[in-house]
């Protein structure tokens, strides 16, 4: 193959504004798939788009080219050929809708002949995501291209970290992006292998503590501000920030997550520190004008057994620890509840309509009755509740 060339999943703003910029600076053509016609009917008609960084001094706009558009609802097979040719496959489409692009995925693999081993990197917010990728594609595989599978392909989790805010009314395909950024990828499965040349990522040989730390740092900091100010009437999370009260808690709340980071990865509370106040600095930025609503969206998922709230709590519960911040954006989080235009938060209405706090709790933490944290939980839920 003479140029190198990305399959993307998702041609949303993730996908257009962060993965796809990092390949386009690499030298990669950049095939988008996506279901969304609206989107790959635009990346089809369109020849370039711009992106534009957002940072405390000033704004930098770059043009994106070298793309394709496939709707794989409609084109499968072209998928099938554009990923078995391909140098790296990655995806932001979202932790739940991963089984849904694993089968195309699966059928490439199977189909592919290339001598180096394609590199499949998911870049979501959720721990592990590549190896969630990788079970339903392994589901859908035949026991021949089980046994190779090294050879066809490498999979590799990633971490990464970028603030996109609620996008400018006509903005068609141009992208608003925080000019901060973090990507992650494992080097592990690369062992015997090139790993894909992509600039600006760190390849590391332990990713854990660099996706707990991004995940218990700036999801947790970013969705408590959020759900805080929505329940206290903020339009902006930079607004939220502004109110002492809120911003003490948000700093309460990641003194909590930094002391089991410290504890449990062997980052120096200094650098900890630092890294806390650099999201609270992120976070607090009125030029991103990023809307609570939209990050507080799908509040299940975030109220979940490994996400941004209960992941750490429960393992600060189980060693005696502080968890009052925590249980605090636990409690914002259950209400937020039936907000326009997401439906998680119409269903967790639902859920806690339908269930007593015992099982709403069970069924939305995951937690098991006997964990320290349930009872924590089960109180807040039945305070909700009233």
């Amino acid at each position: 193959m003479s140029q190198k060339k990305a399959v993307h999943f998702g041609g949303g703003n993730i996908g257009r504004g962060f993965v796809a910029e990092f390949l386009h600076k690499s030298g990669y053509e950049v095939v988008f798939v996506d279901v969304m016609d609206k989107i790959i009917e635009a990346l089809q008609e369109t020849k370039s788009y711009t992106v534009t960084e957002i940072g405390p001094d000033g704004e930098t706009s770059f043009t994106i080219d070298n793309y394709r558009a496939i709707n794989s609802k409609y084109e499968e097979d072209k998928v099938v050929h554009e990923i078995a040719t391909a140098d790296i496959v990655t995806c932001a489409v979202g932790p739940n809708i991963l089984k849904f692009i694993a089968p195309v995925i699966a059928k490439a693999i199977e189909a592919r002949k290339e001598s180096n081993p394609l590199a499949v990197v998911a870049c979501e917010n959720a721990i592990g995501a590549t190896d969630t990728l990788r079970g339903f594609i392994v589901e859908k595989l035949s026991e021949e291209t089980k046994k190779n599978l090294d050879s066809k392909a490498r999979f590799a989790n990633s971490a990464i970290d970028r603030i996109v805010p609620l996008q400018d009314e006509n903005a068609g395909l141009n992208v608003k992006i925080e000019k901060f950024y973090e990507w992650c990828v494992d080097m592990t499965p690369f062992k015997g292998a090139q790993h894909p040349e992509i600039k600006g990522v760190h390849f590391v040989d332990d990713l854990t503590p660099y996706i707990e730390r991004k995940l218990f740092t700036v999801n947790t900091g970013h969705a408590t501000a959020a759900y805080y100010g929505h329940n206290r009437g903020k339009r902006f999370v930079h607004e939220a920030m502004e109110d002492k009260a809120i911003h003490d808690i948000v700093q309460e709340t990641l003194s909590e997550t930094a002391h089991l980071i410290v504890n449990k990865h062997g980052i120096s509370k200094e650098d900890q520190e630092k890294y806390v106040q650099s999201i609270v600095t992120r976070i607090s930025n009125p030029a991103l004008e990023d809307v609570v609503e939209r990050v507080g969206r799908a509040p299940m998922r975030k109220l979940s057994r490994k996400e941004r709230f209960v992941g750490p709590a429960a393992e600060l519960a189980e060693k005696g620890e502080k968890v009052d911040g925590l249980l605090g954006a636990i409690e914002m989080a259950l209400r937020f509840q039936n907000v326009e235009g997401d439906e998680e938060s119409v269903e967790l209405a639902k859920v806690l309509k339908e269930h007593s706090a015992k099982d709403a709790t069970a069924k939305l933490t995951g937690l098991d009755e006997k964990h320290p944290l349930f009872e924590h939980v089960e109180k807040l839920v039945a305070k909700v509740q009233g």
